[in-house]
């Protein structure tokens, strides 16, 4: 599964929607996604599983680089 997560770079500042970023995790679930980026210092505000036509909207935008967990 593929899952979208829109995070702030900094734990410790309060969420700006300027500076949301996001990234693409393949895992098997949300919380093997929350583990892969434990260690990373991200505020992280919301985990979007993608599916049918979104994942396919979503994989042909040019920001589409998908980590493995």
């Amino acid at each position: 599964m593929i899952y979208k997560v829109y995070y702030q770079e900094n734990a410790h500042e309060v969420p700006v929607r300027e500076n949301t970023k996001s990234l693409y995790v393949e895992a098997s679930s949300e919380r093997e996604v929350r583990q892969y980026l434990k260690d990373r210092n991200y505020n992280i505000e919301y985990i979007q599983l993608l599916e049918g036509n979104y994942l396919e909207y979503e994989q042909n935008s040019p920001n589409f680089k998908l980590e493995n967990a």
